[in-house]
């Protein structure tokens, strides 16, 4: 019997606007999209730079015009930094220079104020899919990533459906770390899954072996 790939762990997303309302409005409309998880929310650009380092997102979604820093020159700190961090920016404008400048630096979307649910779940999607494409080829970039969220989810000790995804995937690797083999061990037996960690506790033996 073929087992099923663990699915990708949800997308973390900042926004960046320094409008409480489209803040507000933003953040609820994520909440709806079940592949979304906001983990930051910065009111002005020097501060999605820096929440960029610590929450490492994989898509900052960036109001243009920002106090201590405009949207645009944010996006470029947190992309050379992190080339796989996606961007989606909003404005209440649309001018074709803006576009023009925010296309060169690598902005992957662009919505308009005020915008619906349908659009940003729409520019999402495309988004996520150019990120796939960006780490598929750029392999180095993915596997960092979830050995970053590895050791967050560790240290939190979370065993949610979420962290056991996140696992999973690290594990289908057969050069996977045996710290998340371990990690994903004590999930398994900590929810009782007791066929999964019959599998996994053989696997380890194997390899603890070799």
């Amino acid at each position: 019997m073929t087992q099923n790939a663990a699915p990708s762990p949800k997308l973390r997303v900042l926004i960046a606007d320094d409008s409480h309302e489209t803040r507000r409005s933003t953040r609820l409309m994520f909440s709806a999209l079940d592949n979304v998880e906001v983990v930051a929310i910065a009111s002005n650009g020097l501060q999605a730079v820096e929440m960029a380092k610590e929450y490492r997102p994989d898509i900052v979604i960036m109001d243009i015009n920002m106090p201590e820093m405009d949207g645009l020159t944010a996006y470029k700190n947190i992309s050379r930094q992190f080339p796989d961090t996606a961007c989606i920016v909003i404005s209440a404008e649309r001018d074709i220079a803006t576009l023009n400048a925010a296309e060169e630096i690598g902005v992957q979307a662009y919505l308009t104020k005020p915008f619906i649910i349908e659009e940003l779940e729409t520019a999402v999607e495309y988004v996520s899919a150019q990120l796939r494409e960006f780490r598929a080829k750029n392999p180095q970039f993915d596997s960092a990533r979830l050995e970053e969220l590895a050791l967050e989810y560790s240290k939190a000790r979370r065993t949610d459906d979420e962290s056991v995804r996140l696992f999973e995937m690290l594990a289908q690797s057969p050069q996977c770390n045996l710290r998340w083999l371990k990690t994903l061990l004590m999930i398994y037996a900590i929810r009782q899954e007791w066929g999964k960690l019959k599998a996994l506790a053989e696997r380890l033996e194997r390899e603890t072996k070799t």
